[in-house]
């Protein structure tokens, strides 16, 4: 039924266009062979978008059921049906866009790489010194481990949690050694030298959230950010 609606909405939306071309022009549909062409993929462009806001509110859909329910009962424990039933979908809905419950946990790594590194960008096209250009990604970073640190502790010491932090260490690395080739571009240095400071740097950022997370005596946000640039700028630059 999902499929036969959605090609009746296609349908629907493409006849509606066309006769939009016959209001605004009474000339023969072969004469207006180009107009009618406009039309169509003026339709599809509109569909697409309404498709994609869609596909994006049944994910996140999906995803904040199961971070709730992760909280509840841990990971280990769920299973999908518990999934679709907190989020109120078919099955078949969560097939449609995940293979599995882990596939579901690791998915909003994508959207949030993307907005880090859209960050990395934004810090190197400003007119800023190369200290303040690099690793601009972290503030938004500590802020994101901040916001799910009750999801990132329910998970703590579970085969769940492993996962999470070998992806979350690796995008750290990936981040790090982005920002680290920009400040040694038109240098000489040996990539050994590179690579080592790049897991310096990634391994000291990935073991202050491990311990922030479960600190009592909690610095700020700000506080962590500070504290990580403060060494990890000089480390970088050891590397030039």
């Amino acid at each position: 039924m999902l499929f036969a609606n959605e090609h009746l909405f296609t349908y629907g939306m493409r006849c509606s266009a066309l006769k939009a071309g016959f209001k605004t022009n009474s000339s023969s549909l072969f004469d207006n062979g180009p107009n009618q062409a406009e039309l169509f993929q003026q339709s599809g462009g509109v569909m697409a978008k309404h498709e994609d806001r869609r596909v994006q509110r049944t994910q996140q859909l999906l995803r904040t059921a199961l971070f709730a329910l992760i909280q509840e009962k841990g990971f280990e424990k769920l299973s999908v049906q518990d999934i679709i039933d907190r989020a109120n979908v078919g099955r078949a809905t969560f097939y449609a866009h995940f293979d599995n419950r882990e596939d579901l946990l690791l998915s909003g790594f994508d959207a949030f790489k993307e907005s880090l590194r859209q960050r990395q960008r934004e810090a190197r096209s400003s007119p800023t010194t190369l200290d303040e250009q690099a690793f601009a990604f972290s503030r938004d970073m500590i802020a994101h481990v901040d916001e799910y640190r009750h999801l990132f502790k329910a998970m703590a010491g579970k085969r769940s949690g492993a996962a999470v932090q070998t992806v979350f260490r690796k995008l750290v690395v990936d981040l790090v050694r982005d920002d680290l080739k920009m400040m040694v571009a038109g240098n000489k240095s040996r990539r050994a030298v590179i690579d080592a400071v790049v897991e310096f740097i990634a391994g000291g950022l990935f073991g202050m959230l491990v311990w922030w997370l479960g600190s009592k005596d909690r610095l700020s946000i700000e506080e962590m950010n500070a504290l990580f640039r403060r060494f990890a700028i000089p480390a970088a630059k050891a590397a030039l």
